[in-house]
């Protein structure tokens, strides 16, 4: 038993540990994923990040000793995102028609989403940091952040409520739309990404080419647009209180 415990400390501390596990639970959920017909629920992101989470707390492994092998696989965030664009590149005349509508949408869309999110936390009395915090949730994590930051909020705070919000619209958005009737699969990934951002665009891409390509340009009007809009709205209601 001393042994093995010994061979796991060596193991956990190095940095192939964080890489490893991460690529070993991603394919097991993803497999499990593919088996139950990519239902919303076993989405692979959320029962990774369980799993993942679960390990690291039993065996006691900090954060950084993960991370230090996991910040390969972090690496590859970036040009996924960009991998993104190309759905939209194959749909760049129909996207170039549409310009204004879908600006006035994602404009609309994340003013709706951190809206209600603000004033939610105002009615429930959440300290202020908190507040603005929540305000670029439907954000992607990084942008967030930054958002959050330059807001006077909490940046880590604000990266958690980003990651639960894309979980959320992934898991929920299905149900939703069929809830209400929502048949075309443009309009459903524009909601999706205007809403929970790169984690429902993901999802929006496995179900449908099209829901894909419009939950990406979704995505990024959305950066683009609370990047510039919350802080103006912000130093406006400063001003205005």
């Amino acid at each position: 038993m001393s042994e093995f415990v010994q061979l796991w400390v060596y193991l956990s501390s190095a940095p192939l540990f964080g890489l490893t596990s991460t690529l070993v639970v991603y394919v097991l959920v993803q497999w499990a994923y593919e088996r139950l017909d990519h239902a919303p629920w076993a989405n692979p992101v959320l029962w990774s990040v369980l799993a993942l989470g679960s390990v690291l707390v039993a065996t006691r492994t900090p954060y950084q000793t993960y991370f230090a092998g996991a910040q390969f696989v972090h690496v590859l965030l970036g040009p996924a995102v960009v991998a993104l664009g190309w759905p939209l590149w194959q749909r760049r005349g129909e996207l170039r028609s549409r310009g204004m509508a879908l600006v006035l949408a994602a404009t609309l869309g994340g003013a709706a989403a951190a809206g209600s999110a603000v004033l939610l936390a105002w009615a429930f009395d959440l300290p202020a940091d908190v507040i603005r915090s929540l305000a670029p949730k439907s954000t992607t994590a990084p942008v967030a952040m930054g958002i959050a930051e330059r807001l006077g909020g909490i940046p880590a705070l604000a990266a958690v409520f980003a990651v639960l919000t894309g979980m959320v619209g992934a898991l929920s958005g299905k149900y939703l739309f069929d809830l209400l009737g929502v048949r075309d699969w443009a309009v459903r990934g524009f909601a999706l990404g205007t809403a929970s951002h790169g984690i429902g665009a993901a999802r929006a891409l496995q179900v449908h080419a099209d829901a894909g390509a419009y939950a990406g340009i979704a995505l990024g009007l959305q950066v683009l647009i609370a990047s510039l809009l919350l802080p103006l709205a912000a130093r406006a209601l400063a001003w205005l209180g």
